[in-house]
Formats: C-alpha cells, sequence, structure tokens
C-alpha cells in the first residue's frame, strides 16, 4: 500500500497541527478553518474563485451532515422547556434522587446507563434519552452538567461505540479490512476497551473532583443554556400561562418515561439503529411537546407549541453556530474534497486526505510489536480527526493486517487497537463536532467538553497502548 503524498496532504497536516495547538490553547479557531479551507480550495481548484466558493459550499456540505443531530438536540431541548414550565420535570426526576444523591453517584450512575444504552441504540439516541431523564436530577445534586456531558460522552461515544458489541458495526468493518473473523477482532477488543474505559473515565472524575475541591473548575455552559435552561425554564416559551394540576402533573411523569421506554422495546424489536432511532425519539418528543403544550396552555396552545419550538431550534444553532466552519474544514479530509471540488483533486489511489496521512506513516516506521501498537494507536487517532470515528477504522484493520503479517502475530490485537483508537478520538470524545450531542444537551461548550476529555483520553491510549504490547 504505497501513497505519494502531494501539497494539499502537507498543508491540510499544517492546519491540523495550527488548530490543534490553538484549542490547546483554549483560543477560537474558526477563523483558522476558514483560512484552510480556502488554502486547500485554491491547491484543489486553483482558482480564487472556486477556493472562495468553496467556503460555502463546504459550510452547506457540513451543515447537511450534522442536520439530524441539530434537530434531535433542538426538538429535545424544546421539549425540556414545556416540561420544566409546567413543573413535570421536577415530579418526573424527584424519585432518581433517591438514586443520584451524591455528584460522584450522578457521574458513574449517568455514565452506565449510558454505556449499557449505548451498546444497544449507539450513543447519539441514548443522549436525547438519558439527557431528557437523568440530566435534571444530576444538577441537583450538584454534579456539574459539564461533568454529565463526561460521563454520557465517555461511557457511550468513547467505551461503548469502541466495542460496539451488541451491534457490531465497528468491529465488522475492522475485521474485514484486516481478513479476520469478527468474533476474533471483538475477543481481542475486550481487553482493550476495558482498559480504555476504566483509565479514562476514572482519570477524568479524579480530575473533575480535584479541580471541584480547588474551586478550578470551569463549568463550560453555553451563555444559552444557564442552570436554569438546563431544567427547562425559558422565559421567552413561559410567557403564556402554564398551569397543570399536582395528578395531571404525576400522570404525565409516569407517561413520558414509559413512551421512550417504548421507544426502545421498539428500536429492539424492529432492530432500529442509528438515524431510524433517532428519528423515533425525535417524534416522539415531538408529539410529547404538542400534547403537553396545549394541555398546559389551554388556549395559547397553538401559538406556545411554536414558541417552545423556535426557542429549542434557537438554542441548538447557537450551540451548533461555532462548530460547522470547523467541522467543514475536517470534513474536507474525507470524501467531502472530492465530492466539493472535483475527482482528480487526489492521486487515483487516494481514500482521502486523513487515510492517506495514516498510510504514510504506517509506511515510514520500522515494524516490530512495540512499534506496531504504537503506529496503529497513532493512525487510528488520525484517522479519527475527520470526526466520524468509523470512515478511518478499515484503514486501521489494514494496516494492522500489514503489521501483522510482517511481525507474525497479534493481527487481532492490533486491528483491536486501531479501532479503539479512531473511535475514541473521532467518535465523540476529542472532536468537539463529534461531541455535540453530549454537550448540546448539557448545554455546554463542545471545546470546553474536549479540553476536559483530552488528558484523560490521551492518558488512557497511552496505557492501552503499552498495555497491548504485551497481548502482541
Amino acid at each position: 500500500m504505497d501513497i505519494t503524498l502531494s501539497a494539499i496532504h502537507y498543508v491540510y497536516l499544517a492546519f491540523i497541527v495550527f488548530i490543534m495547538a490553538l484549542l490547546i490553547r483554549r483560543r477560537d479557531t474558526t477563523m483558522i478553518c476558514v483560512a484552510g479551507i480556502f488554502s486547500l480550495g485554491l491547491i484543489a481548484t486553483e482558482t480564487l474563485g472556486g477556493s472562495v466558493s468553496g467556503i460555502f459550499n463546504s459550510f452547506v456540505y457540513a451543515t447537511k451532515e450534522l442536520m439530524g443531530t441539530i434537530m434531535i438536540i433542538s426538538i429535545i431541548v424544546a421539549m425540556s422547556r414545556v416540561l420544566g414550565v409546567t413543573g413535570i420535570n421536577e415530579t418526573m426526576v424527584s424519585p432518581l434522587t433517591r438514586f443520584l444523591r451524591t455528584p460522584a453517584m450522578a457521574y458513574w450512575g449517568i455514565g452506565i446507563i449510558m454505556l449499557i444504552s449505548s451498546l444497544f441504540f449507539w450513543p447519539s439516541p441514548a443522549v436525547a434519552l438519558i439527557g431528557a431523564v437523568l440530566l435534571p436530577a444530576a444538577l441537583r445534586v450538584g454534579l456539574p452538567a459539564l461533568g454529565a456531558a463526561m460521563a454520557m460522552n465517555l461511557f457511550g461515544h468513547g467505551i461503548a461505540l469502541s466495542g460496539d458489541y451488541i451491534i457490531q458495526g465497528a468491529p465488522k468493518l475492522t475485521a474485514d479490512a484486516a481478513g479476520l473473523p469478527v468474533g476474533s477482532v471483538m475477543e481481542a477488543s475486550v481487553p482493550l476497551v476495558i482498559v480504555m474505559g476504566a483509565v479514562t473515565t476514572i482519570t477524568a472524575f479524579w480530575m473533575m473532583w480535584r479541580d471541584l475541591k480547588n474551586g478550578t473548575f470551569r463549568d463550560g455552559l453555553v451563555p444559552a443554556a444557564r442552570t436554569g435552561d438546563l431544567l427547562g425554564s425559558s422565559p421567552e416559551a413561559a410567557s403564556g400561562q402554564a398551569v397543570l394540576g399536582p395528578r395531571t402533573r404525576r400522570t404525565l411523569a409516569a407517561v413520558i418515561p414509559s413512551l421512550f421506554l417504548a421507544d426502545v422495546i421498539a428500536m429492539v424489536v424492529l432492530n432500529l439503529q442509528g438515524g431510524d432511532a433517532t428519528a423515533l425519539i425525535g417524534g416522539t418528543a415531538v408529539l410529547i411537546l404538542i400534547f403537553v403544550t396545549l394541555l398546559a396552555h389551554r388556549n395559547q396552545g397553538l401559538e406556545q407549541v411554536t414558541s417552545y419550538l423556535i426557542d429549542g431550534f434557537g438554542f441548538g444553532f447557537k450551540v451548533f453556530g461555532p462548530v460547522i466552519p470547523i467541522a467543514a474544514f475536517f470534513y474536507l479530509g474525507d470524501s467531502a474534497l472530492t465530492e466539493l471540488f472535483g475527482k482528480q483533486v487526489l492521486p487515483a489511489a487516494s481514500h482521502g486526505i486523513v487515510n492517506d496521512l495514516g498510510v504514510a506513516l504506517a509506511n515510514a516506521v520500522p515494524l516490530n510489536g512495540s512499534v506496531g501498537a504504537v503506529t496503529l494507536a497513532v493512525v487510528g487517532a488520525i484517522t479519527g480527526l475527520d470526526g466520524s470515528g468509523f470512515s478511518g477504522i478499515s484503514l486501521a484493520g489494514s494496516i494492522a493486517h500489514l503489521f501483522a503479517t510482517a511481525i507474525g502475530s497479534g493481527a487481532a490485537t492490533l486491528t483491536a487497537l486501531g479501532q479503539v483508537a479512531a473511535i475514541w478520538v473521532g467518535g465523540g470524545t476529542l472532536i468537539p463536532w463529534a461531541l455535540i450531542p453530549a454537550a448540546a444537551i448539557c448545554g455546554v461548550s463542545p471545546f470546553e467538553l474536549a479540553r476536559r476529555n483530552l488528558k484523560p483520553v490521551l492518558i488512557g491510549l497511552a496505557v492501552t497502548t503499552v498495555f497491548a504490547m504485551f497481548l502482541i
């Protein structure tokens, strides 16, 4: 597998390094991403008009890719508004406070529930379900919204998605690319997922707890999501009188979780996954929003339904606004580049800029067990930079096959390691636009969430890579 890197590869890599440096320094990267898009467009089209148009077209492309997530977040937030205004949220979550009595119990409780849910339905639908029900309870016992987002993110988009033992989308892709049975890759990934998950979540919790005690913890709340908003209150949407009797609130507090439970059962029976599962939850949330609003606001119900939806969409787009330019740049590392600028931009053997960089790295290092483990972890992390986590895991499987052939052992372990690294980085724990579901549901900045996750995930990857060396 031989890939010749061109100027466009090196320019993309230079901007990645620049962007990551700015993120670490807590600086805004929107302007740099636009400059990167412009530069890539100029190289690809060799025309000023093509590069300028490419900026707008890349924004449109990124918005299309993110629209499903924007919609589900906006709808869940709109529903949460009316539940908070009517007091249903308060009634619904009060029993949970018996189990989530402390910030620590809330962190681990939300994480474990998120892990179990994500194994069956993937993280994005699980975030919508858990955020709507458990987040208010966690906030009431003192867990910061950013801490709740970390728990959802690390357990769901990290542990559950990197193993993917129920749906088996990730191990199927990597196993096929490596020429191995799916079962062998899943078996090899179990100890790696356990080590990675344990190290990362414990480290993240310890760092959060230390900063809370020292008074240095940054809440990361976006301006549109102060604590009152997270609990469902909204001055704009609540301008009409919303009155429900205690018995009605208790009834709806039991019915609404039951409806989401029915969604879960339907997902299992009908084998709904990914976007289909998210759509079911979103449609249910819309119907709940309409019914509760009409019941609570009566004569003003028609207008208030629109008001709540506007409130939800305003929140969603305010959260996603800073992310779209960054996502637009990183999508150019995958299929967006040829789609926006033509198929002749990259060499015929190319599989996208990000994947080409991963192949070049693999070809540049010597082959032995230790170097192979480090290389697969780095290659997996690099291919995850496009924010999907899945686009590069086939490449990780292919490179693992090459390394294992040269070394003479460790094919399944190397394949699983590349899979774990790619999904932890790109699946939603480090790349800001990939972890938007958890950040938006909790009302925190995705950039602040990425910064909180950075050290725990890097420490986890380092420990897991060393651990994998002993398994090869």
